[in-house]
């Protein structure tokens, strides 16, 4: 449920978060492929950061720290290592990482009212002193080679305008032998619960998150419809691969209604160039 990256300068001004951003429905059946993209999820996550981690809780009837806790784990994060969060919205993976034997945690985001809740959350941790908060792109991470050990990215990589990107630059990033997780929402392979799961997020989750948050900017439509039009789990680890990661795993969660991605980056392997 997370962030995109950042505008760059070709595209069009992003408009003030209270503006109407919302999405017709011609654009939600080809949003990944829409040129306004990046700018439109920007403005649609600044408008509904006052209510994201209620409707986070409640639309996942209180799973979402679950699988962020399944994530870290999943991360297997040593003393003294370091972990970039991207696309980290309010924080609360980011923190899930500070509380693991990490020496320090970096949470970027390209959401500034994202970042500012993050921001209050995070001086109320006793792990809090571990992280810090940076605004920037992740199609552009503002960090030299081989600067972390784990780089991490929950509900996120959807809203990136190229995720094969995205992945390139957690690449570049990571240590040799350091890890990628990737969480991000699928379609359950069980019929029964991939119908009821279908109905839910296309028709009631969407009305009621939009009421929780009072949104205008179309959200909790274009947020079901990004599910449904991604990579599908083959795919996802076709892309990790693509960018040099090796033994690319997907653990579904909730009879698969998330998955925890995870991938190597290789002890012996060429970055490629920028």
């Amino acid at each position: 449920m997370n962030q995109a990256t950042r505008p760059t300068q070709n595209e069009t001004p992003v408009p003030p978060a209270g503006s109407d951003a919302a999405w017709s429905e011609a654009e939600l059946a080809g949003l990944h492929a829409n040129a306004e993209k990046a700018g439109k999820v920007r403005r649609m996550f600044a408008a509904i950061a006052p209510s994201y981690d209620l409707n986070n809780r409640v639309h996942s009837f209180w799973q979402d720290q679950r699988w962020r806790k399944f994530a870290v784990r999943h991360a297997f994060v040593k003393p003294g290592e370091e972990v970039l969060d991207v696309a980290c919205g309010t924080g609360d993976l980011t923190q899930a990482f500070a509380r693991s034997p990490a020496k320090r945690v970096v949470g970027l985001d390209f959401t500034r009212e994202m970042l500012d809740r993050a921001e209050a959350k995070k001086a109320k941790i006793s792990t809090g002193a571990k992280i810090t908060y940076i605004e920037g792109d992740a199609m552009a991470l503002p960090f030299a080679n081989g600067s972390f050990d784990v780089v991490s990215i929950a509900f996120g990589i959807r809203n990136v305008t190229e995720p094969s990107k995205s992945l390139a630059e957690a690449f570049r990033v990571l240590r040799p032998g350091g890890r990628l997780i990737v969480l991000e929402f699928d379609q359950p392979r069980i019929g029964l619960l991939r119908w009821f799961n279908g109905v839910y997020c296309a028709k009631l989750m969407p009305r009621t998150a939009t009421w929780i948050s009072k949104d205008s900017s179309g959200a909790y439509k274009y947020l079901p419809a990004s599910v449904s039009t991604f990579l599908t789990r083959a795919q996802m680890l076709g892309a990790m691969h693509d960018q040099g990661f090796t033994d690319a795993t997907a653990s579904p969660l909730a009879m698969g209604i998330c998955v925890c991605y995870r991938a190597i980056r290789p002890a012996f392997a060429r970055t490629k160039a920028r």
